[in-house]
Parts: structure tokens; C-alpha cells; sequence
């Protein structure tokens, strides 16, 4: 019997090879998956342990968590904790560390690197053996600046250069006394880092006289844990706590790990779906092959073959199939994982050097994905072969599914379909956190559920095509009689689209929704023309807002100031407004009282005034960051949104007990309106600045749409895969169809249907699939993402579904473009069939 499988194999090959490619494709985007993020993740691990060379110990400073009336703040490291670190037995030396954003402009005045990886800091005395020096020497002052040397080359910037930079507001223009290089993992990224020296980082990070970080180098012979000890008994431990520089490389590589597995997790789920569309294939594959050879294991059985032997043989095909397949995908992987890593280079973000990384584990998990879904998806064709009587399979070929195997089948269709439209109705009813796992759940059910009554439902729909079919005459009428023949196929086949077309639909839907919404957000809730933030989306300077308020043009502005506070024993954040002009800024919805904010009247949005008890009139005390109280009245209760909510006071009453007054963002109101010259002026009041973002609503609406459009192409891109193995299957099904209709496809060629007549039956026949499989999945894809839509509106005040029905007519398009391509190989194979030498074969 093992012979008998490996002959089988060998001698079908072309009509597996369709198998073997879909299960390879599978197979290749999973190790592909594995070497990839394994490579990206080794690589950044070691750059950052490289990082951490100059550090045995590390003191950072202790978070004062909030008791009682006392807003939390975290403690200070000052220079005589730096000094006392110092003199520690077992020290060599003690660094002081200071960070911050940094922007840094390009020759054309627009910001390198990606904004929030964009980082300054201090260079530590005359050699800081943490940044080599290659060319230049160290900053001196507040009018020199050392930069990484990526960024150098990548800007075209070398020492003496003048250089523009920002930290949180102020232009600056340093000349560029050096250029260091570094193992940071941002720069890495395709960030940027400027240094300065001690005393100026200090000044521009808003650290006078004291340090983010002290890092302590142990003398010789003395082991991290000595010094961490030794530190510890001499600092307050209510101040600070200590960290070795070991625990700080395990903790990154730890952190590295954690975010490198969400983005293998994420592209492994699109792996499984392609696989998942791959066992239809399989599992269609191996049922064709098996009917078109049912006299031979009738034979088989007749000859003394047992059940079990029948069923393991077509197991063995399936071995045989899936290790080639799996070795094959393994293969392909690996050169996919290569090509992402280069992939990354080409959209501007670089990765630390290190070598391509392919561990026993991926090695095993490709060759166990390929055999194990392949046996899987052939067990069931394999075991109905087995229990064909061998007298009935000598005298048919094809054995028809009993009217038992359809009503049971269709049973369990509708059972899992309606299953399924009931968790996923009942988890639109739920909260949106808790209702993510019931959504899935349903959505599994709901599709499984459809997958099996595809055979039930072709009939109805494929029927619908009939008045179009009869345009094309008998070739059109064959078409649609052999797209009813096999439901069972017919269903097998475009559910491999359905499901690609599925997800895809969702998404849209769910992704043109957010994005109207959004829209819809901007423009209701706000009436300033401009909003100025950081390209980080960091704090601002005050200089900002009161260079804005100062511009030509400006009738009115007013930032947006963050501080904490501790109200009812809990911790809340107010945002400071100029009170007379917010109204004029914005467009909220009052629910109780008005919308006045001055001196002790502020305003708060509806959910917190919910938490609180309050309502127009009710008052409360504030404790602020510098330890004061004060006695506030809530003027007005308004709906709040993503874009704007919380308590809103008077800045002129916040302000005074702000250690750090910081903005995180302005609006401003212009006298004509939005403009190309109303934006350029308030740009150049802010000297050009590249930290900075000037931003009217349109640009921020297309700032969010410019996201969801890249994550959306990203996803086609992912679910490319999944068609991509779908339109293997079509091929596959049409063309093991020509060679199982052979007889009959000679005979009508005998009886006169030319060549090209026969062409366009197959052809049609395809299209026909491909479209009832595209119809089930833009059905399907809608109803998810109406469902999802429905979980978004209870945070999404603004959110409304909208359907794209461009989008949706290209999708379906799309469908019908997979059939006709698909159909070009079989097609041509069917025409050019010897019709005398068809008519014989049986």
C-alpha cells in the first residue's frame, strides 16, 4: 500500500502541483513570519545590550505615589546624589543623564527622523565613552552640537555645518562641532540623537542642576551586584532605586520581545488564513483525485485492502505532498524573511547588523504546518473512499452524496450560522473590551456556518445568473449546468475567495466608517481654525502659544494646559483654557448649565461629572501639583469626545501651581478663515519650526486617513496572500474538472461545439464561481463590519456606518477578474483535447 501511495503521487503529479503551491505559500508566509521578527528581534536585542556596555549600575529616580489631598511627582536627582554615587566603594565613575525630544531639520527645513524617535541628551564631560567621537570634538555652550552619525550621512550634514533644531518650542541654530556613533535602537529605527553639553541639555530639557538618570561604571573586581548593594545602603532609598545593568539589558530584551510578538502574532493570523483557504483546496484536491480513482481502491478493497489500508494510503499522498510542500515553504521563507528585513531599508527605517536568524523551532514549525494541514485537509476524502462498497464503486465512478448527507449537512450549516449571527448580535450589545473574544467567536461560527451551506445556497445564486448566461448560448447554459453539477466542489472552491473577500470588505467598511466619523468629530467639536502641536505629540513651550496669540492675523488662541490633580481622594487631570475665547474655539454640546470658564468656574465633560456626582452649580475642591487647594464651581456639564474633554479652568488659575507649565496643544482662530497664507504666516512667527505642527482640520482629518489608508494597504497586501492561494484553487478545481469531464468535453466536440465555444464554457463557468464566491464574502465582510461598527459606537459618539460602494464594486470586480484569469490554463487545455482520444478515456 505504501508503494502503491508513492506511485499515486508520482504519477499525479501536475494535478497536485496546485496543492503543493497553495500548502507552499502557506507554509513560506509563516517561516517567513518566524525568520523575520527572530532577525528583527536578535538584532535590536544585542544593539541595545551594546547600549548598555557603559552601565553596571543605573539610579533613577522614585515616583511619590498620590496619598490623600497630594498630587504624585516623581523625586529629582541632583548633583550631590550624583556626587554621593560617586564616591561609593566599588565605583569607577558616575555619569549624569539627561533626554528629551530633539528635532532636527534636514537642509530643506522639514524634520528627519520619525518624530517621536527623534532624542536629545547630554555628552558627559571631555570623552563620554558612551558616544564615540569619530570627527569634530564635544560641544562647548549652548552654540555647539554633536550629532549621530546616521543622521549625518542621511541629511548630508559634517562639522561646522549650521544646523536648525528644536526641543519644545525655540528654534535654535548650533553649529555641529562633531559627529558621534551609537548602538541606540531608535537611531537604529531611523531616529535621530543630538547631544549637547551637560549644562545645555539641562537648560533645554527643564532639568536645572538635575539628571533623568545616573549611571554608575563598577571599579575593577567588583561585580554588578556589589555595587548595586553598596549603592543602595548609600542612597535614600525613598529617593531613588538602583537597577543593574544586566537586569536593564534582560528588561529591553524582554520589551524588544514582547513588541516584536505582537507583530508575529498579527502576521502569523494572516499566514493562518491563507493556509485556511489552502485546505479547501486540499481537501478538494484529494476528493477529485479519489472519486476519478474509485474503481482503482474498489479494486484494491476487492483484493484483500482493508479500510484502514485505503484510508492510509491516501494519508500517505498527503505525507508525501505536505513535506515537499513544507520543505519547499520553508525554503521560500527564508527568503521572504531576508527580502522583509531589506523591505525595511527601502521605506526609510534601518535595523542594527546582525545575521539571518533560523532556529530549530522555525525549521520544525514550517515542516509540522505543511504535513499536518495537508493530512488534515485529506483525512475526510481518504475515509469516504474507504466506506464506498467496493461493488458500488466498481460499477460508478462517482458516487452521489445521499439526501441524509444534505439535510445533515445542511442542519449543521444553519445551526452554525444561526450560532453564529446570535453572538455576534448579543456581543454588539456588550462593552467594547469585554465583547472582542463573543465578536470573534461569531464570526468563526458564522463563516463556518456559510462554508457549509455554500452547496444549499449555490443553487439560488448561480441560478440568478442564468439571464446573463443565456446571452453566451449553449456555452452559457453548459457553464451554469456545470457550475450546479458538484455543489459540493463548486462550494469548496469559492469558499477559498469568500473568505479573503471577507476580511477584506470588513476592514473597508470598518475603516471608511472611522474615517467619516472622525471627520465629523473635528468639525463638530472644533471651531478654531488652526491647531498647533508637537510632531512628537509631546508638550509644547508657553513661548508657542504666546507667539501665536502675538501673530499677524490671529483674533484669538488659546493652548490647551495639562496638570494633575487630586479631587474626592482621586487623581484627575485638569486642562487649562483661556477662558474668555474657548467658546469661540470649540463647538460642544451643553447638557446642564452653560459653557463659561473663569476664575472659579469651570466646566466638565459629561462622564467625569458622572463619576463625581456633579451637575451645574455643584462644587469641589482641587488640590494642585504645589500642594494648594481651591474651591471650583462646575458652570456647565458637556458631551465629550476623543478630541476634546475632561475639567476645563482658566489658566490664569491653573498656571501658578505649575512646577513645568507645558501645552499640548493651541488653537487658534485666524481673521479669514483657513488659508495657505494664514498657515504660512503662523509657521514663519514660529521661525519654520520642524518640532512643530500647524495643522487646520482638513489636515488633521487627513493626518488619521493617511494612517487608516496605510494600514488598510498593508492589510490587502497580508490578505493578497490569501487570494493569491484562492485563485490556486480555482485553477486547480477547473482544470482536474477538464480532465474528469475529458469524455464529455469529446463528445460535444464531436457533436460541434468548436474550440472557442468550449473556451468560453470554462471560462464562464469560472467567472460564475469567483462571482458567488465574491457575492458570500462582500455579504459577509459588510455584516462584520457593521457588527464591529456598532461595538465602536458606544465610544464614538459621531460614529455612523458608511459603505463604500466603490470599494465594494472593485472587490466584486475583482472576482470576477480572478475567475477569467483563472479559467486561461484549463480553458486552453479543454480546447485543445483530442476529441477521438477524449471520447475513449474513461
Amino acid at each position: 500500500m505504501f508503494r502503491t501511495a508513492l506511485r499515486n503521487v508520482l504519477a499525479h503529479k501536475a494535478r497536485l502541483l496546485m496543492t503543493v503551491l497553495a500548502v507552499m505559500l502557506g507554509v513560506a508566509f509563516v517561516s517567513g513570519t518566524l525568520v523575520f521578527t527572530n532577525t528583527i528581534s536578535d538584532a535590536y536585542q544585542k544593539s541595545s545590550a551594546k547600549g548598555f556596555d557603559q552601565v553596571d549600575v543605573a539610579v533613577q529616580p522614585k515616583y511619590q505615589d498620590s496619598r490623600g489631598d497630594k498630587v504624585g511627582r516623581t523625586t529629582e536627582l541632583t548633583q550631590a546624589l550624583l556626587d554621593r554615587a560617586e564616591k561609593v566603594p566599588g565605583a569607577a565613575s558616575a555619569t549624569g543623564v539627561v533626554t528629551g525630544f530633539t528635532a532636527i531639520a534636514g537642509k530643506d527645513g522639514k524634520l528627519l527622523g520619525a518624530g517621536w524617535q527623534s532624542e536629545g541628551g547630554n555628552y558627559w564631560g571631555a570623552k563620554d565613552e558612551r558616544y564615540p567621537v569619530i570627527s569634530g570634538h564635544a560641544p562647548r555652550g549652548r552654540d555647539e552640537v554633536l550629532i549621530d552619525s546616521r543622521t549625518a550621512e542621511r541629511a548630508g550634514y559634517r562639522v561646522g555645518d549650521t544646523v536648525r533644531i528644536s526641543v519644545d518650542g525655540p528654534v535654535l541654530t548650533p553649529r555641529i562641532s562633531g559627529v558621534f556613533t551609537t548602538d541606540d535602537g531608535n537611531v537604529a529605527a531611523g531616529g535621530s540623537l543630538a547631544l549637547f553639553d551637560t549644562p545645555t541639555a539641562q537648560s533645554l530639557f527643564g532639568k536645572k542642576g538635575t539628571y533623568d538618570e545616573i549611571d554608575v561604571k563598577a571599579a575593577a573586581g567588583t561585580s554588578q551586584g556589589a555595587l548595586k548593594a553598596a549603592l543602595d545602603q548609600a542612597l535614600p532609598s525613598r529617593l531613588v532605586e538602583t537597577t543593574t545593568g544586566k537586569r536593564l539589558a534582560d528588561d529591553q530584551a524582554r520589551m524588544i520581545s514582547s513588541s516584536m510578538s505582537g507583530l508575529k502574532q498579527s502576521l502569523l493570523v494572516f499566514a493562518g488564513i491563507a493556509l485556511f483557504v489552502g485546505t479547501f483546496i486540499i481537501a478538494n484536491t484529494f476528493t477529485m483525485l479519489v472519486a476519478q480513482r474509485t474503481k482503482e481502491l474498489a479494486l484494491l478493497r476487492a483484493v484483500g485492502a482493508s479500510r484502514r489500508q485505503v484510508t492510509r494510503s491516501v494519508l500517505i499522498e498527503a505525507f508525501v505532498v505536505g513535506t515537499v510542500a513544507g520543505a519547499t515553504g520553508l525554503a521560500v521563507g527564508i527568503g521572504i524573511g531576508a527580502g522583509l528585513r531589506s523591505l525595511l531599508g527601502s521605506f526609510g527605517a534601518s535595523v542594527p547588523d546582525g545575521p539571518l536568524v533560523i532556529t530549530p523551532g522555525t525549521v520544525v514549525a514550517a515542516l509540522a504546518v505543511g504535513i499536518v494541514i495537508t493530512v488534515l485537509a485529506a483525512w475526510l476524502p481518504g475515509r469516504r473512499a474507504a466506506k464506498i462498497p467496493p461493488v458500488a464503486a466498481m460499477s460508478s465512478v462517482h458516487a452521489k452524496a445521499t439526501t441524509k448527507s444534505l439535510v445533515l449537512r445542511n442542519t449543521l450549516g444553519a445551526l452554525f450560522s444561526a450560532a453564529g449571527v446570535a453572538v455576534v448580535l448579543a456581543a454588539t450589545a456588550m462593552d467594547a473590551d469585554a465583547a472582542q473574544g463573543p465578536m470573534g467567536l461569531g464570526a468563526v461560527l458564522l463563516i463556518i456556518g456559510v462554508f457549509i451551506l455554500t452547496p444549499l445556497l449555490s443553487r439560488p445564486l448561480i441560478a440568478a445568473a442564468a439571464p446573463l448566461l443565456r446571452v453566451f448560448g449553449v456555452s452559457g447554459k453548459l457553464a451554469r449546468q456545470n457550475s450546479l453539477r458538484n455543489p459540493r466542489r463548486t462550494a469548496a472552491t469559492a469558499s477559498a475567495l469568500m473568505i479573503g473577500l471577507t476580511l477584506i470588505t470588513g476592514m473597508t467598511v470598518m475603516a471608511g466608517s472611522l474615517q467619516t466619523s472622525i471627520d465629523r468629530m473635528a468639525s463638530s467639536a472644533i471651531r478654531a481654525d488652526y491647531v498647533v502641536s508637537m510632531a512628537n505629540r509631546g508638550p509644547l513651550s508657553p513661548d508657542v502659544a504666546t507667539k501665536l496669540a502675538a501673530a499677524d492675523g490671529v483674533t484669538a488662541s488659546s493652548p490647551l494646559r495639562n496638570g494633575e490633580s487630586r479631587i474626592d481622594g482621586g487623581t484627575e487631570f485638569l486642562t487649562g483654557v483661556n477662558g474668555p475665547v474657548i467658546g469661540e474655539l470649540t463647538d460642544l454640546t451643553v447638557d446642564d448649565g452653560s459653557f463659561k470658564v473663569g476664575g472659579s468656574q469651570v466646566v466638565v465633560d459629561k462622564d467625569t461629572a458622572t463619576s463625581h456626582g456633579w451637575r451645574a452649580g455643584s462644587d469641589f475642591t482641587a488640590h494642585f501639583e504645589d500642594g494648594k487647594a481651591r474651591k471650583l464651581t462646575v458652570a456647565g456639564v458637556y458631551e465629550g469626545n476623543d478630541m476634546i474633554s475632561g475639567i476645563m479652568l482658566d489658566n490664569t488659575v491653573l498656571t501658578p501651581h505649575l512646577t513645568e507649565p507645558a501645552d499640548m496643544q493651541v488653537m487658534v482662530k485666524t481673521a479669514g478663515g483657513a488659508s495657505g497664507s494664514a498657515k504660512d504666516k503662523l509657521e514663519k512667527a514660529l521661525g519654520s519650526n520642524p518640532a512643530i505642527k500647524v495643522q487646520d482640520k482638513q489636515d488633521i482629518s487627513n493626518d488619521i486617513a493617511k494612517m487608516f489608508t496605510t494600514m488598510l494597504n498593508m492589510l490587502y497586501g497580508l490578505l493578497g496572500m490569501a487570494v493569491i492561494v484562492a485563485v490556486l484553487g480555482v485553477i486547480n478545481t477547473l482544470a482536474m474538472s477538464v480532465f474528469e469531464r475529458s469524455q464529455e468535453i469529446g463528445m460535444l466536440r464531436a457533436i460541434g461545439l468548436d474550440r472557442k465555444a468550449v473556451k468560453r464554457m470554462v471560462r464562464l463557468e469560472s467567472l460564475v464561481i469567483s462571482l458567488f464566491g465574491g457575492v458570500l464574502g462582500i455579504g459577509l465582510g459588510v455584516f462584520f463590519g457593521w457588527a464591529a461598527g456598532e461595538l465602536l459606537g458606544t465610544k464614538m459618539a459621531t460614529y455612523e456606518l458608511v459603505l463604500p460602494w466603490g470599494r465594494m464594486t472593485v472587490f466584486l470586480l475583482l472576482a470576477a477578474v480572478v475567475g477569467v484569469l483563472a479559467a486561461l490554463w484549463p480553458a486552453r487545455r479543454a480546447a485543445r483535447l483530442n476529441m477521438l482520444a477524449a471520447i475513449k478515456a474513461e
